[in-house]
C-alpha cells in the first residue's frame, strides 16, 4: 500500500514537473499576442468617465473569462474531433480584425477632414450607459479574437500531451493571461488619477510626480489609441501568415532574402516578419471591408 502510495506521489510530481514545462514554453510563445492584447484593450476602454473606467475594465475582465471558458473546452473538442476546423477559424477571426483596424484608420481621416469630435463627445455625455455598453461590448468582441489566438498557440505547444495536461495547462495559460492583461489595463486607466493624487500632497517631488504623471497619461493614451490600431493589423495579419501556407512561405523566403544582404541583413530580417504582418493585416482589411461594403450597398437596393 506503501508502494503504491509513493508511485501516486511520483506520478503526480511528473505530471506538474510537465505542465510547469508545457506552461513555461506556451507562455513565451503567447508573449508577443499579450502585448498586442493589452495595447488593443487599454485603448478600447479609454473615453469613458473616469470613476467609471474601473467598472469597466472590471466588466470586460469578465467578458475575457468567459470567452476563455468558452474557447478552451471549444478548443479541446474541436482538436479531438475536427482540428482541421481550427485553421479557418483562426483566418476569419484574423480578418475580423483586420477589417476592424481599416475602419479604424478610415474613422480617423474622417475626423480629420472636418467631422469634429464635439459629436461624439456629444453623444458619450447624452448617453454614458449606453456609451459604456458598446465600449464594453466592442472591448469583449476584440478579446474574444485575441483570446482565440492564445488559446489555439496554447493548444499547439500541447498538442502532443494527455489530456488533462492539455486542459491544466490551457486553463493556467488562459487565467494569468487574463488577470495579466487587465491588471495592466486597469494600472494604466489610473495614471491620471494618481497624477492628480500625487498634485494635491504637500511635498514638492510627490508634486513634481503628479505633474509628470498627468501630462504623461494622455500621451500614452493617445500612443496606445496608435498602437492598438497597428497591434491590430500585426494581429491579424500573423494569423493569416501562419494559416495560409503561401504567406507563411513568402515571409521565410523574405527574411531568408533580407537577412543576404550585407550590414545590415540581420537586423533587416528581424523585422521583416512584423512589416509582412503588417502590410498584410491592412490589405486583408481593407479588402474585407470594401466586400463588406459592396455587400451593403447590395442589400440596401434589395
Amino acid at each position: 500500500m506503501a508502494g503504491s502510495l509513493l508511485l501516486l506521489l511520483d506520478d503526480i510530481a511528473s505530471t506538474l514537473d510537465d505542465v510547469a514545462v508545457m506552461s513555461k514554453v506556451a507562455a513565451k510563445k503567447t508573449a508577443g499576442v499579450l502585448g498586442d492584447d493589452l495595447a488593443l484593450n487599454a485603448q478600447q476602454v479609454t473615453g469613458v468617465k473616469a470613476d467609471r473606467e474601473l467598472s469597466v475594465v472590471w466588466s470586460v475582465a469578465k467578458g475575457s473569462f468567459i470567452n476563455k471558458c468558452i474557447l478552451v473546452p471549444l478548443a479541446l473538442v474541436i482538436s479531438v474531433f475536427a482540428a482541421w476546423l481550427i485553421n479557418p477559424l483562426l483566418v476569419i477571426g484574423g480578418l475580423f480584425l483586420c477589417y476592424e483596424g481599416v475602419e479604424k484608420v478610415l474613422h480617423a481621416f474622417q475626423s480629420k477632414k472636418g467631422k469634429s469630435d464635439e459629436e461624439s463627445d456629444q453623444i458619450s455625455v447624452d448617453n454614458l450607459e449606453h456609451y459604456e455598453k458598446e465600449k464594453i461590448k466592442g472591448a469583449v468582441k476584440t478579446d474574444f479574437i485575441l483570446s482565440a489566438e492564445i488559446v489555439v498557440i496554447t493548444l499547439g505547444t500541447v498538442a502532443d500531451a494527455p489530456l488533462m495536461d492539455k486542459v491544466i495547462v490551457m486553463s493556467l495559460i488562459s487565467l494569468v493571461m487574463t488577470i495579466g492583461v487587465y491588471g495592466f489595463v486597469a494600472l494604466i486607466v489610473k495614471i491620471d488619477d494618481l497624477g492628480l493624487y500625487l498634485k494635491k500632497k504637500a511635498k514638492a517631488w510627490q508634486q513634481t510626480i503628479g505633474s509628470l504623471l498627468l501630462g504623461f497619461a494622455p500621451k500614452l493614451m493617445k500612443l496606445l489609441s496608435i498602437v492598438g490600431t497597428v497591434a491590430m493589423f500585426l494581429v491579424g495579419g500573423g494569423i493569416i501568415t501562419h494559416a495560409v501556407p503561401q504567406a507563411h512561405h513568402l515571409t521565410e523566403h523574405s527574411v531568408s532574402y533580407v537577412g543576404s544582404i550585407p550590414n545590415f541583413g540581420t537586423i533587416l530580417s528581424s523585422t521583416t516578419p512584423m512589416l509582412i504582418n503588417l502590410l498584410l493585416g491592412f490589405v486583408a482589411g481593407l479588402l474585407v471591408f470594401l466586400v463588406v461594403g459592396a455587400a451593403q450597398k447590395v442589400l440596401k437596393k434589395a
